[in-house]
């Protein structure tokens, strides 16, 4: 049974309101995380980031080496999800214009008039995927700039709306391959979460050898419209977050900055730019989604670490020694969930 918003209460003005509220959104999730798993072997906390930032209206970027499943794993959502997608596959002679459209001349042969008319990229679809990201020239990956942000295109002085819901998953490969670009620092902070998809286990891999070398294939079913996600995320935005916990996001993104009161000794060392606030939005929107899947409708300290690392993790820039000595960004986040203090009693502004 595909879930619409009129499973969902219209309005939220009672404990019972909640409770049914939460237990239909866990529902949903756990149906999408279940037909998605009917085709994706394994990577079930990829799965469950993914479903997330889709949730909280975020888009994500998954990383790995090929042939780990990341396009798959995005066309699988595709047919999940009750929504247009797009593709484009990214690489050096990629232009603007294939990404967003453009204008051109139409005549009419029967008044050989001619006219202008835009015809529409694939960014105007709700589920763009933009495969190997990475591998298209910085030109083109600024073309997606104004998407992510404001779900529109400019184009010849007018503004043209996205479908909504919108978002772009993206698929990248390390940065040290070759023929690769690495996205600036402006292109990586619109990515509600940055993914880290690795290897599969032994028995994963004898999985996946068998659906694909024995015909064993398996098709998902569409379980969610897009009324229903758009519902979905109008209801996580109304999920209670306690102003200490909201505190705790604040100082975990401002210790991030070198020079910061809350910034622990090594973060100099470390990290030479540090998180932006859309990397505390992107803590809160998503710790919402998690809270809301836990069957809570209030954010408690576990559901921000639960999502800190992918949120966070992209929108620092490491030292130069720290690169050196194979530091990682998610490792510099483990470290600051240790070090910040997840209540700080009597302290003024800073």
């Amino acid at each position: 049974m595909t879930l619409t918003a009129s499973n969902l209460p219209l309005q939220i003005s009672t404990a019972d309101d909640v409770r049914t509220a939460c237990h239909i959104i866990r529902a949903g999730f756990e149906q999408m995380r279940k037909e998605v798993s009917k085709v994706i072997v394994g990577q079930q906390r990829v799965v469950d980031l993914v479903l997330v930032a889709i949730l909280a209206d975020g888009h994500a970027l998954l990383e790995g080496p090929p042939g780990l499943g990341k396009t798959l794993l995005v066309r699988t959502l595709g047919d999940v999800l009750d929504l247009s997608t797009g593709r484009i596959q990214c690489t050096a002679d990629l232009m603007p214009a294939d990404i967003v459209g453009t204008t051109i001349v139409d005549e009419d042969p029967s008044s050989n008039q001619r006219r202008f008319n835009f015809r529409q990229g694939p960014v105007f679809n709700q589920l763009l995927l933009a495969d190997e990201i990475n591998r298209a020239t910085p030109k083109c990956q600024s073309a997606l700039l104004e998407s992510m942000q404001e779900r529109s295109v400019s184009i010849d002085g007018t503004t043209h709306q996205l479908p909504v819901p919108f978002f772009v998953l993206a698929t990248q490969n390390p940065i040290e391959q070759e023929g690769t670009y690495p996205l600036p620092e402006a292109q990586l902070d619109r990515f509600m979460f940055k993914i880290d998809v690795g290897y599969s286990s032994r028995t994963e891999l004898g999985e996946i050898l068998d659906r694909t070398t024995r015909g064993h294939s398996i098709d998902s079913d569409v379980v969610v419209d897009a009324d229903f996600i758009l519902r979905v995320q109008e209801l996580i935005r109304g999920v209670v977050i306690a102003p200490h916990i909201q505190d705790y996001v604040t100082r975990i993104v401002l210790a991030t900055h070198s020079g910061s009161p809350y910034a622990p000794d090594w973060i100099d060392d470390d990290i030479v730019v540090g998180a932006s606030p859309r990397g505390a939005q992107a803590i809160v929107s998503s710790a919402k989604v998690a809270a809301v899947v836990d069957g809570r409708f209030a954010v408690s300290r576990y559901d921000i670490e639960a999502v800190a690392v992918p949120a966070l993790q992209h929108r620092i820039v490491r030292t130069f020694e720290a690169e050196t000595d194979g530091r990682t960004s998610s490792s510099m986040i483990d470290r600051l969930l240790q070090d910040v203090p997840s209540v700080m009693v009597g302290d003024g502004d800073g």
